[in-house]
Order: C-alpha cells, then structure tokens, then sequence
C-alpha cells in the first residue's frame, strides 16, 4: 500500500523519530498511486500501473547534515535508515548555510485531492486514448498522446514538533496530431486536479483541427510581428521571467531583479499595469499543497501588482541575512485575464500571427531576461480579423519584460501545468529566422 492515511503517516514518522539521536531530525514520507496510457500511429503502444512508497531521514549535528531513504517501514527498517542517516551526518562537512528545522506550523484545509481522479480506471484511460484516435484516423491524421494520473500524499515531521499532511490528485494529458502527408502539425495538452473537468475528446479536436489547417505551410519573412500567444506558448517564458524574482541572486547583482549600482526592483513597475500576477495555493482551478518542502506555510501573495514588483522570494537562509521574513516560491503562477476569446482576439486583429506553443527554449541572456526557441504545432497568419493560411515555424529572441511592456490585449485564462495563464496579444514580438521543422 503506497497511499498512507494522515494517521499512519503520523504512526510511522513518529516512530523513526524515536530511533533519533542527532541534534535535529527531519522525516519526510511520500507515497503515489499512479496509471497511464500511451498510443502512437493510431495505435496503443503501452499501459501501466505504479506504486512507490519512499521515507527520507535528514538527520543533523550542528551544521552537519546526513541523509539516507528507505521504502520498508518496520520497526527494524526505520532504526536502519536513522542509523545511516546520522553516519553520514558525521562524515559531511559543515554547511553554512544551514537551518534548523522549523517548529510547529498552521496550514490552511487543502483543496488538492479529489475521489474520481484517485479513483480512474482502466477502461476509462483506454476511452481516452479511444475518443483521440478513432477521430483521428477519421480525419486521415496520425495521433500521439499519453494520459497519466496520480493519486498522492506527502508528509513532513521533526524533531522541533512540525507535523504536515497532504493528499493531491492530478491527471495530465497530451497529444500531438501529425497529418498523413507528413505537412500538418497540431497540439494540445490538458492538466486537471478533477477528472470531471478533463475533456480528452474536445483537446483532440482541437489538435486534429490544428493539424488539418496547418498543412503545406507557407513561408513568410522574419521580423517583427503582432501575436496572438496562446497560454501554451507564454507559459513557460512567464515561469522562467519569475525564477528571476529570487531575492538572493537580485541582491547578489546576478538576475534581471538587481539594479545597476545595487539593489533590487521591488517597488518599480517593470510591465504593463494590466499585468497582475500572484499565487495562490486555494484557487479552486489551480489548487496546490498549502506547504512546502521546508514546512513553510503557503498562502496568496502577489508578486506583480498593476506591473509593480510587490515581492521577492526569500528562503530562509536568506531572510536571516536580510532580517526580513522569508517568502516561499510559489506552488503556482496565476496571471489575471481577460474577458475576450480567442475568436475575439482574431477578430480584432488587422495583421498578425497566432502562435500555438513554444518550445526548446533557451536562455540567451539573464540580466535582459532574453530567451530563444521555436514554435511548433500550429503557427498562423491573420488578416483582416481570419485566419488567411498557415506558415513555416521560426525562432524567436523575446523576453518576457519586453513582450509584457508591449502587451496590447489579455484573454480569457486556461490552466497549463498547474497555472492559469491568459491569451495574450503583443505587439513587436521578434522572430529572427525560419525552421523547416513541421
């Protein structure tokens, strides 16, 4: 049994705990129940069934600090995994940068676990996969996808009394669909807490459709262009603009946070005051476990208020440094929206370019916070408010801060990898060159 109750999560961390004889002692129990479903060519290629269970025993002297994890829980096994924990304890070298465990913690009621996800079956993974590829092959298209999902738990207990305890559930799907003449491309991916709210027929249509309309794409010359970025495309551009958000490398100069001459940006509006973004760890649609892996307390922070910066994170060495109070990063990213569609967006645009996703992004530089990578999937010319033809993907050069500053027009919010991001319309997004790749 790899899905433990908060009681026996509790039972079995408290005893390891009693075989401690370090200064501190932290344990931390996880286990996952977990199904899947792969196709390729039209056809299922695998399906599979996991169950892992794992114990983590960081135990410390001073400033020295052993780790050791095991997936036995008895009596014999917990002693064992302690035991080695503090012998490396005493052979590793003094961290100073250490911390002492924290002491005991209020956490908010957890919104992340669901029932029917935890309880998803066979027959409904291989409808899945059915609802994506007998569409597909209707449509003389060739579908790819997989379907995972997860029923969960994680736990936390010290020496200092810290108890925490955590179910989530979480089903991940996406499919690519290549058309038969090897010319069109389309994507779509779907993450959901609630199985309830995972519609696999609908995101293969939207793929299928996508693949179909971007066949024998056309060529047209890099530049500078208006674009439609749907949330799939600006996700992880935005994810990687609020890693820089990190206090300690902003006050170290090494990060787009730091300021010429020292300091840090906190308190300057850096993007569109439209743009508003924060996290949130009891939002209905995005919920996530309300602490983190130090113990600490999660809640609603904003970190970008009408385009002004409001926080930094601070860990908790650093906040000592600082005298401030530490700021956990955030479990998700929730950027405000918008009340227009995609068809509105088209709509109201006189020449641009949608954009279906980005990808293999890399950074070309970390102070300016510029990126490049490629679309993929789905890339479109617009015209007078309609999709005229598909075109050739590029690569692009952008940063986050610039595509913010130039933001014309917020959509309406879709969840992508565990955030809710809007569409959004920019003006002057560079591409630089083209790619060949379909």
């Amino acid at each position: 049994m790899a899905i433990y109750s908060k009681e026996d999560a509790r039972r079995i961390m408290e005893k390891a705990l009693s075989f401690s004889k370090a200064d501190t002692c932290e344990v931390n129990l996880s286990g996952s129940e977990s199904g899947n479903i792969r196709y390729a060519r039209n056809t299922v290629s695998t399906a599979g069934y996991r169950s892992n269970q794992n114990l983590v025993v960081q135990s410390s002297f001073g400033l020295k600090s052993g780790t050791a994890t095991i997936d036995e829980f008895d009596d014999a096994s917990l002693e064992k995994v302690v035991r080695r924990a503090e012998e490396l304890a005493k052979l590793s070298p003094e961290n100073p940068e250490f911390m002492e465990p924290l002491g005991p913690q209020q956490y908010d009621e957890s919104k992340t676990y669901v029932d029917a996800t935890a309880n998803i079956t066979p027959e409904f993974r291989a409808q899945v996969a059915a609802d994506s590829i007998n569409p597909a092959a209707e449509k003389d298209v060739t579908a790819a996808g997989f379907l995972d999902d997860s029923n969960g738990f994680s736990a936390m207990m010290n020496s200092k009394g810290l108890f925490a305890y955590n179910k989530s559930t979480n089903a991940n799907f996406t499919v690519t669909m290549r058309t038969n003449d090897g010319t069109g491309s389309g994507w779509a991916t779907r993450d959901v807490t609630d199985v309830a709210k995972l519609n696999a027929s609908m995101a293969s249509k939207r793929a299928i459709d996508k693949a179909l309309m971007s066949r024998k794409a056309q060529a047209i010359e890099p530049g500078k262009y208006t674009v439609i970025l749907e949330p799939s495309a600006s996700s992880q551009l935005l994810g990687n603009m609020l890693f820089s958000f990190n206090a300690r490398n902003a006050d170290e100069g090494r990060s787009f946070m730091s300021k010429e001459g020292g300091g840090t940006k906190l308190g300057e509006k850096i993007v569109d005051e439209r743009v508003n973004l924060w996290t949130d760890p009891l939002n209905e649609e995005v919920p996530s476990s309300p602490w983190n892996g130090s113990g600490q307390a999660l809640k609603k922070m904003n970190f970008i208020e009408n385009g002004v910066v409001k926080n930094l994170f601070y860990d908790r060495y650093w906040a000592k440094q600082k005298g401030v109070d530490p700021v956990p990063f955030p479990s998700n990213g929730i950027m405000a929206g918008g009340d227009a569609s995609l068809e509105d967006m088209i709509k109201d645009t006189k020449k641009g370019i949608l954009v279906t996703r980005l990808w293999y992004i890399r950074t070309v530089d970390p102070q300016t916070l510029l990126y490049t990578g490629l679309t993929r999937d789905g890339t479109f010319f617009i015209e007078n408010g309609k999709i005229k033809y598909p075109i050739k993907n590029f690569r692009f050069n952008e940063s986050p801060i610039i595509m913010l500053n130039n933001l014309e027009t917020l959509g309406q919010q879709e969840r992508v990898d565990g955030n809710l991001i809007p569409y959004m319309k920019v003006r002057d997004f560079t591409f630089t060159s083209l790619s060949d790749a379909v």
